[in-house]
């Protein structure tokens, strides 16, 4: 059986969490309830247990003498992981990072499909601290059912309200099936920059931080895709269950996807590569007073072209950082390197591209349609990208 694992908040709205247990258990769904403590005061846990079958989890701290780490245990085998309800505190712990719970310990183990439905005063949904947990959370992956308007514990009528019992179980088996959606597919995902060294210490390389990549990678990851992720130097931490490459050079970048692409469904190359290198480098640092007035540059491989002659029936994706003319330009790369798809991005603004969180792109297609994403988080138009395959691919099988 599949578990799905079902935080319980202190809401007035707990009751509807009885419902939302028996709607899984219809599709023989296994269901394990992690309670807040608070959540315990409205209804007790033996309500629960008995429904599920399954001692209520809300002590982090066992006392059943289990060597295993109950959370960790739990997030291993957990198919997909639903609050509801969910309250302000939780959001505001689950944005923050403060595991101070089972239930806020539990989201930071589960690397899985996340969904919440809140469910809260309207003032407290509305406040402004509120409303940043919520934006921070989606643009970590995190979905959401959003509450209703209408009449509220304390007897007001607003925004707040928990989401219908249907919407919000109808919303979790469309985040578990978009789970699975790439089952069986194996994508390969380049991403960050790379760095051509003239010595220890001087290099060529541009700005990019390599976030597109690691969103794109850890989207197809949370849609059952093995994923090979090859990436040039960055800071960011890779997403866990993410085979990983690092490299530092362009002729490095270039070998690994040479290596991965036989295996490989779908190519994604959203890094930076340098079109240049030294033609020659030192081990040591060179003294200004000893280098040559000219220093001579020379291509790197032109990796995208190369694959492409070899992608077979594999979906190729090019990106194209531009600063002028960005339809135009991509649309002619789209075609040089023969792309099924090629994301084109306009890197001369300072709030979007290389190093931000956000961006704007278009999405160009071999078959001429042309989607604009607006702008939105790298994490939102990972999924947009990612959508746009899935349908593509379906179409030729």
């Amino acid at each position: 059986m599949k578990k799905i694992v079902t935080g319980v908040c202190s809401s007035i709205s707990i009751y509807k969490a009885c419902e939302i247990v028996r709607e899984f258990q219809k599709e023989s769904f296994e269901v394990q309830i992690i309670m807040t403590k608070n959540a315990t005061h409205l209804v007790s846990p033996l309500l629960f247990s008995a429904l599920t079958g399954r001692r209520v989890l809300v002590d982090l701290f066992r006392q059943d003498g289990s060597e295993e780490i109950a959370h960790i245990e739990l997030a291993k085998g957990a198919f997909l992981f639903l609050v509801a309800p969910a309250t302000a505190n939780i959001l505001g712990k689950f944005a923050s990072g403060v595991a101070d719970d089972f239930l806020s310990t539990f989201y930071l183990a589960f690397n899985g499909p996340v969904l919440v439905a809140p469910a809260m005063n309207e003032m407290m949904y509305l406040h402004k601290q509120t409303q940043m947990n919520v934006k921070k959370l989606k643009s970590q992956g995190v979905c959401f059912v959003e509450p209703e308007k209408g009449y509220l514990a304390c007897q007001d009528e607003g925004w707040g309200r928990l989401a219908p019992v249907e919407k919000i179980v109808r919303e979790a088996f469309k985040l578990m099936e978009k789970s699975q959606s790439l089952e069986g597919k194996t994508v390969l995902v380049t991403a960050g920059p790379t760095r051509e060294h003239l010595d220890p210490v001087r290099f060529l390389s541009n700005p990019s931080s390599g976030k597109m990549g690691f969103e794109l990678a850890g989207e197809a990851l949370r849609r059952g895709a093995e994923v090979i992720l090859v990436s040039g130097p960055t800071h960011l931490i890779p997403p866990p269950g993410v085979r990983v490459k690092w490299i530092l050079t362009a002729e490095e970048m270039d070998k690994e996807v040479e290596r991965y692409l036989p295996k490989s469904d779908i190519i994604i190359m959203a890094a930076a590569v340098s079109d240049f290198k030294f033609s020659s480098s030192s081990s040591q640092k060179m003294k200004k007073q000893r280098m040559s007035r000219t220093i001579r540059l020379v291509e790197t491989p032109d990796i995208l072209k190369k694959i492409s002659r070899k992608k077979a029936g594999r979906f190729l994706v090019g990106f194209a950082a531009e600063t002028e003319n960005v339809q135009e330009n991509a649309l002619r790369k789209l075609e040089e390197k023969n792309l099924d798809l090629i994301v084109a991005n306009d890197v001369s603004k300072n709030d979007m591209g290389f190093g931000s969180d956000y961006n704007r792109v278009w999405l160009c297609f071999s078959d001429g349609q042309i989607i604009r994403s607006g702008k939105k988080s790298k994490f939102e138009i990972s999924q947009m990208i990612l959508d746009e395959i899935e349908g593509r691919i379906g179409r030729k099988s």
